[in-house]
């Protein structure tokens, strides 16, 4: 039997992608915004792309602010993608006043001035250990961005992966049940793929 994945539909950019992903590595993957069906999924996918406030603006319109956090704490794998995983701290420099969900402390800032904002290319991303998103430390899988901001956790031992874009910046969190990614492992290729094949196997224990 699939393992069956939610993947939150709050409307704003291509959620689809993300889905499609996921079925393209065996998961019963669905789009929703049904409560229900979030409640009984055995995985969440938070993905996310645009403006960090208007997603939570979306996020707590379409009342999945609560249901995120109540997957989470149910101890359910959780996965979060690009601004999706932004959304998991407290706040971003982007929109100043909108509270994230606060996941993991820490704040969502600019990308240094010295480099070309947004980071909009292939990038090689350094696992820190191995995880649900990575087999190991030596994994370094080529990923693609998209994105201006990034996140910077208070504890940096929740931190899965580093790009170097201007010095280090975090690609990758994991704690517990709840991982998250700022590039797109939907549009990064076979690694890509790969690395959400290896989240969903976790998926199918939890299960």
């Amino acid at each position: 039997m699939k393992p069956l994945v939610a993947v939150l539909d709050y409307g704003i950019g291509n959620l689809h992608s993300a889905q499609k992903a996921l079925e393209r590595i065996g998961a019963d993957a669905r789009l929703t915004a049904d409560h229900g069906l979030v409640a009984g999924a055995d995985a969440v996918v938070l993905p996310g792309v645009g403006n960090f406030g208007r997603c939570m603006e979306a996020l707590r319109h379409a009342r999945l602010d609560g249901v995120a956090l109540d997957a989470i704490d149910s101890g359910r794998p959780f996965l979060g993608i690009c601004v999706g995983m932004q959304m998991l701290f407290d706040a971003s420099e982007e929109s100043p006043g909108a509270a994230g969900l606060g996941v993991f402390a820490g704040t969502v800032r600019w990308l240094p001035a010295t480099v070309k904002r947004p980071q909009m290319q292939w990038n090689v991303v350094e696992p820190t250990r191995a995880g649900s998103l990575f087999s190991s430390a030596a994994d370094r899988p080529w990923s693609y961005f998209v994105h201006s901001f990034h996140a910077v956790p208070d504890d940096t031992d929740v931190v899965a992966a580093y790009c170097d874009y201007g010095g280090p910046v975090v690609a990758a969190v994991e704690r517990g049940n709840v991982a998250a990614v700022q590039f797109h492992p939907e549009k990064s290729s076979a690694g890509g793929l790969a690395l959400l094949a290896r989240w969903a196997a976790t998926v199918a224990v939890a299960a």
